[in-house]
């Protein structure tokens, strides 16, 4: 059973950390080659599943070490039913790896869990089609089409679910529901272009507020990933409900856009005490940001230097 699934630490308060670029830090950092950038294969082999363990223990001892949480988030951005497909995977083994991707952080949280660092299993499920590009399906045909993993992760230790680099309001509301309707608290994190919007021109405002009418504000929060905090501080600055619901961000180590990114053949760090120091200076604008983690390019190192930048050092 979840452990935490019923009354989730990050509903209580707290700083929590997460990974970073986990596909980025995998071809880049440890030489695995990942077809359709996917990362879920690796579960299917003993030396996978090595590979993903010591790229998450990288986190886990900043946590530790920090005394803070951790959302621990599966490898399943692309275990959706089409890229599967696309990698040769039928439902019923996509389905197992799904369920293979929940055990392997549930044995992470058996060995690096204590009472001052909680770690919250979550179930990741990323969009359908190119993250950076905008898919056309409606809310319903989303929902359908999410439940799939949604139902999976429910029925496994995952605590929570997340829609990951959601470019489209439709994509995001669906799986939102999806996750509502098999009882799994979710949250959903948004990229956007370099002038801040989603693909599609829409705000951040515009889409926190259009997935909390459309599903009664179920998500637990919101946040930001997969972009440098240039392309996005300047819509967070004011005030409103929407921005106090946005309690993350996972931002890209590059300054690029997302088209420049795709056709990147060298991993690009960017400037980590640069984005270290940007991380704090939303941290004084955002009321509610709390959940702090990376996205492409960045690594434990990224991560360790917003610790520095945003978080108190613990007692000794």
């Amino acid at each position: 059973m979840a452990k935490y699934r019923d009354n989730l630490p990050l509903s209580r308060g707290g700083t929590f950390l997460t990974d970073g670029g986990m596909e980025t830090s995998l071809i880049f950092k440890q030489g695995i080659d990942l077809p359709e950038f996917a990362s879920f294969p690796l579960l299917d082999s003993q030396d996978g599943r090595a590979a993903l363990t010591r790229y998450y223990e990288n986190f886990l001892k900043l946590a530790r070490d920090r005394n803070l949480g951790f959302v621990l988030d599966t490898a399943t951005w692309r275990a959706s039913r089409e890229w599967g497909a696309k990698l040769g995977y039928d439902e019923a083994a996509l389905a197992e790896l799904n369920r293979k991707a929940v055990a392997l952080i549930a044995r992470l949280r058996q060995a690096w869990e204590k009472p001052s660092v909680p770690l919250v299993l979550n179930g990741v499920i990323g969009p359908r089609g190119d993250g950076y590009k905008s898919g056309k399906m409606a809310w319903r045909e989303a929902r359908d089409f999410h439940a799939f993993q949604a139902a999976i992760f429910a029925g496994t230790e995952a605590d929570m679910i997340s829609a990951v680099t959601m470019n489209t309001i439709a994509e995001a509301t669906g799986i939102a529901l999806a996750a509502r309707d098999v009882s799994m608290p979710c949250v959903v994190a948004f990229t956007v272009e370099t002038d801040g919007r989603l693909v599609g021109g829409e705000t951040l405002q515009q889409a926190i507020e259009s997935v909390e009418e459309a599903t009664d504000g179920s998500p637990l929060y919101y946040m930001i990933n997969c972009a440098h905090p240039v392309h996005f501080d300047g819509v967070l600055a004011g005030k409103g409900a929407w921005l106090s619901r946005v309690h993350g961000i996972r931002a890209n180590a590059s300054a690029k856009s997302h088209a420049e990114l795709d056709e990147s053949t060298e991993l690009d760090e960017g400037d980590i005490a640069d984005l270290a120091q940007r991380y704090r200076s939303l941290g004084r604008t955002m009321p509610n940001l709390r959940i702090f983690g990376g996205c492409c390019g960045t690594d434990h190192h990224h991560v360790a230097a917003i610790c520095e930048a945003c978080l108190p050092a613990p007692a000794h």
